[in-house]
């Protein structure tokens, strides 16, 4: 059992990571700038959070000092993925991914693309997952991260983990 007097900043309330105002992440980020630290950005949907996710997210941490996850909305989720997703609602999203260790801040995004949030939030260090190149990258949320200065990273990812295939596997057992 840990002692009362030590508890880490991992073990602080998850909410307190989760940022509604964007007024507040970018006051937040600002902060981290004066103090010289490096902040990596990342976005997706983080449906099913399985291995991969965090492997990834320990990744994309690794890159600088501090993490940003943008998180898509709800709306943006069954955009991209299908009316059947997300699985997950996306403030219940928000809080196991707040609840990472590697996870320094969490905000909802209302678009499939997050060139905006980018442009806003101003990172030094972008993170995509090794199945991505600059190529394939949406051409204004790569616009948002040269005119911010932000550094690409790509991390790898973990193979055949995807939350896809977990909601195919669960489907195939429940018959």
């Amino acid at each position: 059992m840990m002692n009362g007097e030590q508890i880490s900043s991992a073990c602080r309330n998850p909410a307190t990571k989760i940022f509604t105002v964007a007024e507040e992440l970018i006051s937040w980020r600002e902060e981290m700038r004066k103090k010289g630290r490096k902040v990596v950005l990342t976005n997706g949907c983080f449906d099913i959070l399985h291995r991969g996710h965090t492997q990834y997210l320990q990744g994309a941490r690794a890159a600088g000092d501090a993490l940003i996850v943008l998180l898509n909305s709800d709306s943006s989720v069954r955009a991209l993925k299908g009316e059947n997703r997300p699985i997950n609602r996306e403030e219940d999203r928000a809080y196991v991914l707040a609840s990472l260790e590697c996870v320094d801040a969490v905000y909802i995004f209302p678009s499939s693309r997050c060139d905006r949030e980018i442009a806003m939030f101003k990172p030094d260090y972008y993170a995509k997952g090794a199945d991505y190149t600059v190529e394939k990258l949406d051409k204004d949320e790569l616009a948002s991260l040269r005119s911010c200065g932000a550094e690409i990273a790509f991390i790898e990812l973990v193979p055949g983990l995807s939350t896809t295939n977990i909601i195919k596997k669960s489907a195939n057992l429940s018959k």
